[in-house]
């Protein structure tokens, strides 16, 4: 197995640990922000990209949309699967790449990302592939992490301790909520001038530090990797940098953890 193939099965596991679920509620508003933005509405064809259990896909199925939802992990296609059923939404689930999309060119009103394609390792592939599977005319729109907050912050602790081959060197994801970056890699692709980008603060509130280095540590799926990865002595250690970086962050001053963390909503077209 060459190393790409082997940080595509370490992506694969890391995403199945954890409690998910949990964290993707923390995120649900940001793709329902999303789906408005994008225009989405009756009747439309979505593809819901890198769909984790399904935040952008049930906003869309609730919007009256014909969804179909896909992700690299199987255990989040399962996840979205039962969590769509639970709901009474129609959305088809699809376990694929973002890389590599398995659905005939031009099939989709609108294919959109919401904090998950930006992980692949190939950006350049995600971009063409997100544009492939639109129609001419049609959008793609993305929710993407930026490189200021919390979030950035905890992937700099961590730096370095990856379930994939050593040496192996990835992009940042957090390239992606760069609008100069998005700007770039829609170049040729977008519809010249359809490029919007729209920077947006997301939140993260727990009663206490303490909470809220417990939700982490429970839900994460990469601090679960880790947690399984590493000795015990370094993961208390990780930990223990993960409380002062919580502390040093917070933006409240009563008790609870308040964490800000940036992020940009992109909506481009494709030329029609």
């Amino acid at each position: 197995m060459d190393s790409y193939a082997q940080v595509k099965e370490g992506m694969r596991w890391m995403w199945s640990l954890g409690s998910y679920p949990e964290l993707a509620a923390r995120l649900e508003p940001c793709a329902r922000e999303l789906a408005a933005t994008a225009g989405i509405g009756p009747g439309m064809d979505i593809l819901d990209v890198a769909a984790g259990d399904g935040n952008l896909a049930l906003a869309a199925a609730s919007r009256g949309a014909k969804v179909t939802a896909c992700d690299l992990t199987l255990r989040m296609v399962e996840l979205g699967r039962a969590r769509s059923a639970a709901d009474g939404l129609d959305v088809a689930w699809v376990e694929a790449d973002a890389e590599d999309l398995p659905f005939p060119a031009a099939s989709f009103d609108l294919v959109a990302s919401v904090f998950g394609a930006i992980f692949a390792p190939l950006p350049e592939r995600v971009a063409t592939e997100l544009f492939r599977a639109v129609r001419p005319g049609g959008v793609v729109a993305m929710a993407n992490y930026a490189s200021r907050g919390i979030l950035a912050r905890i992937t700099e602790l961590v730096s370095g301790l990856r379930p994939w081959p050593a040496g192996v060197e990835l992009p940042s994801p957090y390239l992606w909520g760069d609008p100069a970056y998005v700007r770039h890699r829609f170049d040729g692709l977008a519809e010249p001038g359809s490029i919007h980008v729209r920077e947006r603060t997301g939140t993260f509130e727990f009663s206490s530090v303490e909470e809220g280095v417990g939700f982490w540590h429970c839900t994460n799926p990469p601090q679960a990797a880790l947690r399984s990865s590493v000795t015990d002595d370094l993961y208390r250690e990780l930990m223990a940098g993960l409380e002062r970086l919580f502390r040093e962050l917070n933006r409240a001053d009563d008790g609870r953890l308040l964490l800000e963390w940036d992020y940009v909503e992109v909506v481009a077209r494709r030329p029609s």
